[in-house]
């Protein structure tokens, strides 16, 4: 991905997710390592949201798993 790509993303991210630069940073270095974040806080934070908009700002697609005490390992696949 282009670095002016990356900026318009990382622009068009912080525009959906206000008041979250760390996490919006954060979601950049996740997408361009081709690893894995673990985003947690409290309600409220636009956790999912900013998730979703990642998604959204790159095409790709979203899937949320609410996780419970009685989840199981074959819920997932």
């Amino acid at each position: 991905m282009p670095s002016a790509e990356l900026r318009t993303l990382e622009s068009w991210l912080s525009g959906q997710i206000i008041g979250q630069s760390h996490l919006v940073e954060r979601l950049i270095i996740a997408l361009l390592a081709d690893g894995h974040l673990l985003v947690e806080g409290a309600p409220g934070l636009a956790k999912t949201r900013a998730i979703k908009a990642l998604a959204d700002g790159i095409e790709g697609s979203f899937h949320r798993i609410q996780f419970t005490p009685d989840l199981l390992p074959g819920d997932i696949t």
